[in-house]
């Protein structure tokens, strides 16, 4: 694993090539009272073995304006491993025979339970779809009686709406942290013109 010696008070430059977001860290220690959502609509949907194919397409979807690539770079055999853990359940949400988004469960730890992903569709997005689906995750969650605790975590990468909407849902941000990785789109995971909130900064050449 690289290190990197980091100034806590100033600047410090990456090497090239690497990304890097703040992470803010956010839980719930108790189920809130969250106005249901009536949306007819929509349905949940569990998926217990999805097509990775599909699955990479809708994560990508999902994910491409706000840099996500944790799930791009694993390959089949780590990604089919992952969704075959019994703790982590996987639900897509379904506008007829579309799915909009992606809600995924890590209960590993059956007292604190993950929000491992959230996220809708551009196209879904503004509708009232992101307050449902939390409502359905919320349920799902809480309806577990060993449940003391849901967390997640977001990113400066992130949509600028994701820390407000988890905020006004009742999660409590309680850690902060960075998180540097090696750009997607370098890697040609993502499109380089995706997230452009945060601008692609090309390798230059050492001849």
């Amino acid at each position: 694993m690289e290190t990197q010696l980091f100034n806590l008070n100033g600047y410090t430059d990456l090497p090239e090539g690497k990304v890097a977001s703040i992470v803010t860290y956010l839980d719930m220690r108790a189920r809130p009272l969250l106005r249901a959502e009536d949306r007819p609509d929509l349905r949940l949907k569990k998926v217990v073995s999805p097509d990775l194919t599909e699955y990479r397409e809708l994560f990508r979807r999902i994910g491409e304006d706000w840099l996500w690539f944790g799930r791009l770079v694993m390959d089949d055999a780590e990604l089919s491993a992952l969704f075959a853990e019994p703790a982590r359940e996987l639900y897509f949400p379904m506008s007829g025979r579309d799915t909009i988004g992606v809600l995924e469960l890590n209960f590993a730890d059956p007292k604190n339970a993950e929000l491992a992903y959230f996220g809708l569709v551009p196209e879904a997005i503004g509708g009232g779809a992101g307050r449902w689906l939390m409502k359905k995750a919320l349920d799902i969650v809480w309806a577990r009686p060993e449940t003391e605790r849901f967390w997640l975590h977001t990113c400066t990468a992130d949509s600028q709406q994701a820390l407000g909407f988890y905020r006004s849902v009742g999660f409590k941000p309680y850690k902060r942290a960075i998180e540097i990785a090696d750009d997607p789109r370098l890697k040609g995971l993502l499109p380089e013109a995706s997230a452009p909130h945060l601008p692609l900064i090309e390798e230059r050449s050492r001849d």
